[in-house]
C-alpha cells in the first residue's frame, strides 16, 4: 500500500470516527497473480460513502505533463483496460468512484492530491482523448493535506 492510499484510508477512517458515522474504509489485500478491482474501498450506510478509489501518484517534478490512460494504467492479458475492469466493478456493485490523483513536486515542496469523479474519467476514456493534463487535474477538487496526511472534507465526495 502506498503511502498516499494509506492517507486516504486513515482519512475516510478518522471522518466516520469523528462524526460518530458507520463507516469504513480499507484496502484489499493484493496477490501476486490476481488483480485487485481498486486500491480503496468504503463501506457505509450513507449510501455517498459507498465508494471506491482509485489511486495514482505522478512525479511532476520529473517533467511529467498529463495522467496518460496508457502510461499510468494497465491492460491485463485479455486485452481489457484498467479503466473499463474499474467501470464494470463501479457498476456491478452500486459504488460510487473516484480517481484520487497525487501530484508530486519533488523534495522540500508539498504534494496536492485532487478527486476525479469516475464518471469524468469513463467519458474521457470513451472520448479517445486518453489522458488528463496536470491544469485539468488541478482544476477537480483538492483533497486537502493536514498533518502530514489528507483530511476528508464530505461535500467533494459526495454525489453530484
Amino acid at each position: 500500500m502506498t503511502e498516499f492510499e494509506r492517507g486516504l484510508v486513515t482519512s475516510f477512517n478518522n471522518y466516520f470516527k469523528e462524526n460518530n458515522m458507520r463507516g469504513i474504509s480499507y484496502r484489499l489485500k493484493q496477490h501476486r497473480f490476481t488483480s485487485q478491482f481498486l486500491d480503496v474501498l468504503v463501506d457505509s450506510l450513507h449510501p455517498d460513502y459507498y465508494m471506491g478509489i482509485e489511486c495514482k501518484s505522478i512525479s511532476v517534478e520529473k517533467g511529467t505533463k498529463a495522467l496518460y490512460f496508457t502510461q499510468h494504467f494497465t491492460t491485463d492479458k485479455k486485452g481489457v483496460h484498467q479503466i473499463e475492469r474499474i467501470s464494470d466493478f463501479l457498476n456491478l456493485s452500486g459504488r460510487c468512484g473516484f480517481l484520487a490523483v497525487e501530484l508530486r513536486y519533488g523534495v522540500g515542496r508539498p504534494r496536492e492530491a485532487y478527486a476525479i469523479p469516475w464518471k469524468d474519467i469513463w467519458a474521457r476514456f470513451q472520448s479517445e482523448s486518453l489522458k488528463f493534463t496536470i491544469e485539468e487535474i488541478s482544476s477537480y477538487p483538492s483533497i486537502v493535506r493536514s498533518g502530514g496526511g489528507y483530511r476528508v472534507e464530505p461535500e467533494m465526495w459526495v454525489k453530484k
